[in-house]
């Protein structure tokens, strides 16, 4: 059976849209604003939510999502906090929930001293049941996960896998033929952050990777605007905005983050809609 996650990828895709994917920090700046933001993000034209799970040391993030993390914490945002919001979600919304964190906090989930477990495989059990369709995990290649390769895929939750401009070929028929859900085509060598690209170097990579899958590929890192995200999407399937609305919640600026989503979705729509 399809997940609600190719469902929706599906639909967008054969409606002639491109899908519109945001981050947004569980926790930041606050923890009942955060998940205000996720139900008010999907109203103004988000088809996924990638929820942000706050660590230390974010190490693929910029200084916005690095600087959300550090205030998720200090609101006392955990992963179980992150479950129990999931569940209250899923009371309003239907849309994908895509989880994105580092591999230390998904492998110490739950841990009690002098007991031994998956911590992965627990955290994604109750998020599954929660109501969590995804995960991203940064910092752990293609390489090392098969072990969580296979715990995604007997609970039937996505774990995405990565391509950037550096990827060779031989690596990413390795990692997109074992694909699922969407391949994140990061966009630059760098952090997450907005930044002015051009996409045509990403774009090269996509095309190559459409040989080894069929599953959707969605362009992130970077995109902070109406104009790069219709760049971007040029040689995509959607794209992923996150620094650019974490900015503005953080500021205080909520309803600007809205409209920032808002101006996106109608950029896509205007430009690629058939």
């Amino acid at each position: 059976m399809a997940t609600r996650l190719e469902n929706t990828l599906y639909k967008i895709k054969n409606a002639g849209h491109k899908a519109l994917n945001i981050y947004i920090t569980a926790g930041a700046p606050d923890i009942e604003t955060s998940k205000r933001a996720i139900i008010e993000a999907a109203k103004a034209g988000a088809d996924i939510i990638e929820i942000g799970m706050p660590f230390s040391d974010p190490l693929a993030d910029g200084v916005v999502i690095q600087a959300s993390s550090v205030q998720a914490l200090k609101n006392k945002m955990t992963m179980r906090g992150i479950l129990n919001m999931i569940r209250d979600l899923r009371r309003v919304m239907d849309k994908p929930l895509i989880c994105m964190g580092y591999v230390n906090n998904l492998m110490s989930f739950g841990y009690k001293f002098g007991i031994e477990y998956n911590g992965f495989e627990r955290f994604v059990t109750e998020g599954k049941i929660a109501g969590m369709d995804g995960l991203i995990v940064p910092d752990v290649p293609h390489e090392e996960s098969e072990q969580m390769r296979a715990v995604s895929k007997r609970k039937n939750v996505h774990l995405i896998e990565f391509i950037t401009p550096l990827t060779t070929e031989e690596r990413m028929k390795a990692t997109c033929s074992e694909a699922n859900g969407f391949v994140y085509c990061v966009s630059n060598t760098g952090v997450t952050g907005v930044k002015e690209l051009n996409y045509e170097q990403i774009g090269e990579v996509i095309s190559l990777a459409r040989n080894y899958t069929k599953v959707p590929m969605m362009v992130g890192f970077g995109i902070g605007n109406p104009e790069a995200a219709v760049q971007a999407a040029k040689y995509s399937d959607g794209v992923i905005i996150g620094s650019a609305v974490v900015k503005r919640l953080m500021d205080g600026k909520f309803d600007e983050a809205m409209e920032l989503i808002k101006s996106v979705r109608t950029a896509l729509d205007d430009t690629y809609h058939k």
